[in-house]
């Protein structure tokens, strides 16, 4: 088996649980790999940058099972550096894909995001919910499911995509990181008030641990049908003042909120319909408040404080004019 990004959060956590089932597993990915995950049984990395075809089928080689991973996962970067963000994951996905057909692997999972649905319609987003991404993240990601479909369509690339919701657990970076649990759990640990923008009641979220994640993926690997697209959730609706009041039970201590309702932006419900992916026979085994309890034993006492920001647009840039010499 294969993971690409099998470095990043989500990553790690998904060759761990491939290695505890006895998998031989090749992590792709620029990126040195733990210590812990690199000691793991039946685990092997392979540097590769996806952006280059050739490289992208020298590491796929041999495969039978494809988790794709890799790429940008934040919102902010692609707002600040879109090209980049499109290079990684959309163009990234492009090869992977192109690469699984020319090697005959027998299954590929891609890793989507439920950012590619843009503002909800309604709660909870079933499969078949518009795609409307506001943020190039979700272009980009939306691009890759887009190519990959069309692969399935036209060429019979066993494919199944996996949107993910809100996903949290031990290991993220709290530089990067911008979902709430662990953001209010760290403000929360260092004895600080939780900053929050939006509307702390209208604000909803659909949060799953990232061992649920993992489980879901590997019941996309085993089960889920070639060109289908799947929910990844734990189908609860959390509104803010929920996760908070959720955040001090954990804790044994109350919560504070500094709560900033000027920018109302993404002041909506993002929740999963989990019913496809239940009909695989999947569900969710951490409940919010066990994930809370054991995320706050890890983090510790004055844990690293989240500098992670939410951005949705940046400044237009002045027009440049370029030389000759400069547009060759």
């Amino acid at each position: 088996m294969v993971v690409t990004g099998g470095a990043g959060f989500v990553g790690r956590h998904l060759v761990t649980a491939l290695s505890r089932l006895g998998k031989k597993v090749t992590v792709v990915d620029h990126a040195e790999l733990p210590a812990d995950v690199a000691a793991l049984p039946g685990v092997r990395h392979a540097r590769a940058d996806l952006r280059d075809y050739g490289e992208t089928l020298l590491a796929l080689q041999g495969a039978d099972v494809v988790f794709h991973l890799a790429g940008n996962a934040s919102g902010t970067v692609s707002v600040e550096k879109p090209r980049h963000d499109f290079h990684l994951n959309a163009l990234g996905t492009c090869n992977v894909g192109n690469a699984c057909l020319e090697l005959g692997v027998q299954r590929l999972v891609y890793l989507s995001s439920a950012i590619v649905y843009g503002t909800p319609r309604s709660s909870p987003m079933g499969e078949d919910h518009p795609t409307h991404p506001f943020l190039p993240y979700g272009a980009s990601k939306l691009s890759g499911e887009l190519t990959l479909r069309s692969l399935q369509q036209s060429a019979g690339l066993p494919v199944v995509i996996g949107r993910s919701f809100v996903v949290y657990g031990p290991g993220e970076d709290p530089s990067r990181a911008g979902g709430e649990v662990s953001q209010f759990l760290r403000w929360h640990l260092n004895e600080l008030p939780i900053p929050v923008v939006g509307d702390i009641d209208r604000k909803t979220r659909d949060f799953i641990h990232v061992e649920d994640l993992c489980g879901a993926l590997v019941t996309l690997a085993d089960r889920g049908r070639d060109g289908e697209t799947y929910n990844l959730g734990s189908g609860t609706e959390v509104s803010l003042r929920e996760l908070a009041d959720a955040v001090g039970k954990a804790t044994g201590r109350p919560a504070l909120l500094d709560v900033d309702d000027s920018s109302l932006e993404d002041s909506f419900s993002l929740v999963a319909d989990v019913s496809r992916l239940a009909a695989l026979g999947f569900s969710p085994a951490i409940r919010l408040a066990e994930g809370l309890e054991s995320l706050a034993a890890v983090l510790g006492p004055f844990p690293e404080l989240p500098t992670a920001k939410a951005v949705f647009r940046k400044e237009r840039p002045e027009r440049r004019r370029l030389t000759e010499a400069a547009a060759c």
